[in-house]
């Protein structure tokens, strides 16, 4: 296992991040879902990025993944991120089954050498999650997603950012989610990373909001 850093975001020490620009995008009925399905992430990016040793957060993963998967068939347990999701996501057709799906591609990131087929299937479910929150398929988007999910990965642990795409012109429906990507390829244009939220970001997500590239 490559040793990942820590995020720009703890770097940062808190305050605001580009999640909370996109998520004022989001219809404001969603915000919570859209919370409670990155919050899952969230915690599986934390496994790994305080894992010790590759075994330590395969197992904590593994914990992870199987509590998700309970979900579709049992009450979630006393843990806010688990009780959100069961809230929030499964009443909206996003089974735990299909949250529990995104541990492969953190654990992915526990290896010597990560597969990056694997590591680009996070960025496909995902999105295909988060499509579905909003009344849209994503399967089209699979491409960009997993593209998204290299350049999150240079955010958040270091890992060198991949090379820019050319992104086509979203339709209205899906600029909630295509925010991401308008601000990938913001980062992909850079030989280096800038802080989260700028004013330049939340440009960037306004002229998205407004014309989809």
């Amino acid at each position: 296992m490559s040793r990942p850093s820590s995020s720009p975001r703890e770097r940062e020490g808190g305050g605001q991040t580009d999640r909370d620009l996109i998520r004022l995008h989001w219809p404001t009925a969603l915000r919570p879902a859209f919370d409670a399905l990155f919050a899952i992430d969230d915690v599986l990016a934390e496994v790994v990025g305080t894992a010790r040793e590759p075994m330590l957060g395969a197992i904590k993963l593994a914990w992870w993944r199987e509590a998700l998967e309970k979900l579709d068939e049992a009450p979630a347990p006393a843990e806010p991120r688990l009780q959100a999701a069961a809230a929030e996501l499964l009443p909206r057709g996003i089974s735990g089954r299909a949250l529990a799906g995104l541990e492969d591609g953190w654990a992915a990131m526990l290896e010597e050498q990560p597969d990056r087929a694997r590591l680009r299937s996070r960025g496909i479910l995902l999105f295909q999650a988060a499509a579905r929150l909003i009344g849209q398929s994503g399967e089209g988007l699979r491409d960009a997603a997993g593209w998204w999910a290299e350049v999150d990965l240079a955010r958040r642990f270091g890992r060198p950012l991949p090379e820019p795409v050319a992104l086509p012109s979203y339709p209205r429906a899906l600029r909630p989610l295509t925010s991401f990507t308008a601000l990938a390829a913001r980062d992909a244009r850079r030989d280096r990373l800038e802080p989260e939220a700028t004013p330049g970001r939340a440009w960037t997500l306004l002229k998205h909001r407004v014309t989809g590239r």
